[in-house]
């Protein structure tokens, strides 16, 4: 599950890709600092209503807008990561494959370890 921060980050950084603008140029509009600015976008510094407030005032949209979930989410699995865009049938049936492996995989590990579990001597 995606945290609010970084839902917030990302829709940030979606809207100063939209207008074309720098993190540098947010961060003088706000009274901060680049690294702040940094932090702020990279998860290490959260961000309070009265910096979600300037930011939402410098796109010149809802503070809303700027923690909305996007409906459509970004896939973000690890396999699809590493592979990049799937352009073949071919290759995303593939990468189905390899999602359906790993699956099985870390299942068989979760049955063994719980098995494992069961199989030691209860304590009365």
């Amino acid at each position: 599950m995606v945290g609010m921060n970084t839902v917030i980050s990302n829709n940030i950084l979606m809207l100063l890709k939209q207008n074309g603008k720098k993190q540098n140029e947010l961060a003088e509009a706000l009274g901060i600092s680049k690294q702040v600015m940094s932090n702020m976008l990279s998860g290490s510094r959260m961000i309070n209503a009265i910096e979600l407030h300037q930011m939402a005032d410098f796109f010149h949209v809802t503070m809303e807008s700027l923690i909305k979930t996007p409906s459509a989410a970004k896939d973000v699995n690890a396999v699809h990561a590493f592979m990049g865009e799937v352009k073949t049938p071919a290759a995303r049936r593939s990468l189905e494959i390899a999602d359906e492996m790993a699956d099985m995989v870390l299942f068989y590990a979760r049955v063994r370890s719980n098995a494992e579990e069961l199989d030691k001597a209860w304590e009365a």
